[in-house]
């Protein structure tokens, strides 16, 4: 451990000691880069920028990651920066790879500070990185106002929902617990796991409801026999159909009245019940 610390410090001193770049430097090692590709450019381009990373890194050390790993995610925004830029749009190149490297690190964090991904969008990575600080200044400035919804305040500032803030909030004030962790210290206690509830049936309920499903679906198919083709075409589109038709579309359809739509479906349902009563008496009054 001691000897990778020593590393780490002579990595750090490095980067403090590389020199600063002129403008006129820093232009002609980007122009080569983007027109030679010339990796000495980039190499050197980016040494003289890895003090940036280390202060930008710095500012995200209190998430609890290592700040070796922030460092090196900054690096590599860095070279992303270091890609992508256009010398010519006579903007430095700290203030183009300010907004890359704190991404990359933003990322990492987000990607490793919790099991749970958070930060999907925008947003709400602007409330993850955000809400302490927004829920400190907007505290002082609501002063002894306990009526002020300081939660509410965040939300509207970040433009997320109060609930997606409360969520944020229990998240950032905890660490990750595992299902697994004993409850007590004993090695015999139980663990979190035992004493979730699984609201799914169990494994005999879903088999014997499936099985009675096809048993009901071979009766129904049976009993639909005992209709005519036009009582059978009105129940299909009226009741064994996801997207009911109409009466009136029937009617339309068919060249009767709504009317007599709905007197055919009624006729068909009572011969559809009495044919599941005489040939299963128990199931063949659900129908009514």
């Amino acid at each position: 451990m001691g000897e990778i610390a020593g590393v780490r410090r002579k990595f750090v001193k490095a980067a403090m000691d590389a020199p600063f770049l002129t403008r006129e430097d820093e232009h002609a090692l980007a122009v080569r880069w983007k027109d030679e590709k010339d990796e000495d450019a980039l190499h050197r381009l980016a040494a003289a920028h890895m003090r940036l990373v280390i202060a930008i890194a710095a500012r995200f050390r209190h998430y609890g990651l290592p700040m070796a790993d922030l460092i090196q995610e900054g690096h590599v925004g860095l070279l992303e920066a270091g890609a992508r830029f256009e010398p010519d749009r006579e903007v430095r190149f700290s203030t183009y790879a300010t907004w890359w490297i704190r991404a990359s690190i933003q990322d990492y964090i987000l990607r490793n500070w919790s099991i749970v991904r958070g930060g999907t969008s925008s947003a709400q990575k602007a409330l993850f990185f955000n809400l302490r600080r927004l829920r400190a200044r907007m505290a002082q400035a609501a002063g002894s106002d306990g009526l002020v919804d300081i939660q509410q305040q965040i939300a509207t500032a970040v433009g997320v929902s109060r609930a997606d803030v409360a969520v944020m909030e229990a998240r950032l004030s905890g660490s990750d617990m595992s299902l697994n962790a004993p409850l007590g210290d004993s090695e015999d206690s139980s663990a979190r796991m035992d004493f979730l509830i699984d609201t799914a049936p169990l494994p005999d309920e879903t088999v014997g409801e499936a099985i009675d499903s096809e048993r009901r679906v071979k009766w129904l198919r049976s009993a639909l026999t005992v209709l005519s083709d036009r009582e059978l075409n009105i129940l299909r589109a009226r009741r064994l159909s996801e997207d009911s038709a109409t009466l009136e579309s029937l009617g339309d359809r068919l060249g009767i009245s709504k009317e007599r739509v709905r007197q055919i479906e009624s006729r068909a349902m009572e011969k559809l019940r009495r044919a599941l009563l005489e040939s299963h008496p128990n199931v063949g009054a659900a129908l009514a």
